[in-house]
């Protein structure tokens, strides 16, 4: 029997913030994309700001038609240095893991792909956002670590999806050991889409998200959903589901249509995003 949690399934907040009165995350819409970037010098801790700002972003992004997908990276040298372990051990905890939830439920929650770019340490909470992100985009600077048990916690986000990305034993391994994992132990173990040099990394992002942004953004949405929603389920129960999007939801979408008589027509498509 699963219960306790509480301070009201810890708390739930609030107002939501405008991006103009950020502090530690800048926000910009630009070639289809909604750019966010952690930068609260020197390493990115996360606070309890900060990842309301996080998810305010996504929110806030989720809702922009001109954005079709949404980009994560970092102003500073680290991605993510995790939680600022002060609100860790503050009388606040059960706000800060509300904040906590809240950016990464964002994250899975909004209809938009989320691109994480990590060119640096990304390390506990830090880990976790980019192992939530549906892509990721890493350098050889990119470590990935989960610390947390060195310092006689887990992480519990980690422990949720860790066994998705990379299979039980493996996450047991990462979360157990708490050894950090190299860029290119993430690109086998499938943390990692890409792993390009530092020189590249510009480029590389530009035309994913180029090639993405391309498409339209209602269809890039159902597929998401088809497939994030079909994990946890069987097999069986999962397909039943992609194919009840496919037929009662893309099926009405006027770019669907376009896309077929495109085809047929032997022309590009004009997506309406509708």
């Amino acid at each position: 029997m699963i219960e306790p949690v509480t301070e009201e399934q810890f708390t739930t907040q609030a107002t939501r913030r405008s991006p103009d009165t950020f502090q530690y995350v800048k926000l910009r819409i630009e070639n289809n994309a909604a750019r966010i970037t952690l930068a609260r010098p020197e390493h990115n801790l996360l606070n309890e700001a900060m990842l309301r700002e996080i998810a305010d972003g996504i929110a806030y992004a989720g809702d922009r038609p001109d954005a079709k997908l949404i980009v994560l990276d970092s102003a500073c040298k680290v991605f993510s240095g995790g939680i600022d372990i002060g609100e860790y051990t503050s009388p606040r905890v059960f706000q800060m893991l509300d904040a906590f939830h809240a950016a990464f439920a964002g994250m899975l929650d909004v209809g938009k792909p989320v691109l994480c770019i990590v060119n640096g340490p990304a390390i506990g909470g830090g880990a976790e956002l980019a192992a939530f992100g549906d892509l990721v985009i890493a350098t050889p600077k990119a470590r990935f670590a989960q610390p947390e048990i060195t310092i006689g916690v887990f992480p519990p986000l980690a422990a949720t999806i860790l066994p998705f990305l990379v299979g039980p034993k493996v996450a047991l391994e990462i979360i157990l050991t708490g050894e950090a994992i190299s860029a290119e132990r993430g690109l086998e173990l499938g943390l990692v889409n890409r792993l390009v040099s530092e020189d590249n990394l510009q480029k590389t992002v530009d035309d994913l998200v180029s090639r993405i942004s391309g498409h339209s953004g209602p269809v890039l949405t159902m597929a998401k959903k088809a497939i994030l929603g079909g994990m946890g389920l069987s097999l069986r129960d999962a397909l039943k589901q992609s194919m009840n999007i496919f037929l009662n939801e893309l099926y009405r979408l006027e770019d669907s249509q376009e896309g077929l008589r495109a085809l047929v027509e032997k022309r590009k498509p004009n997506w309406k995003n509708r």
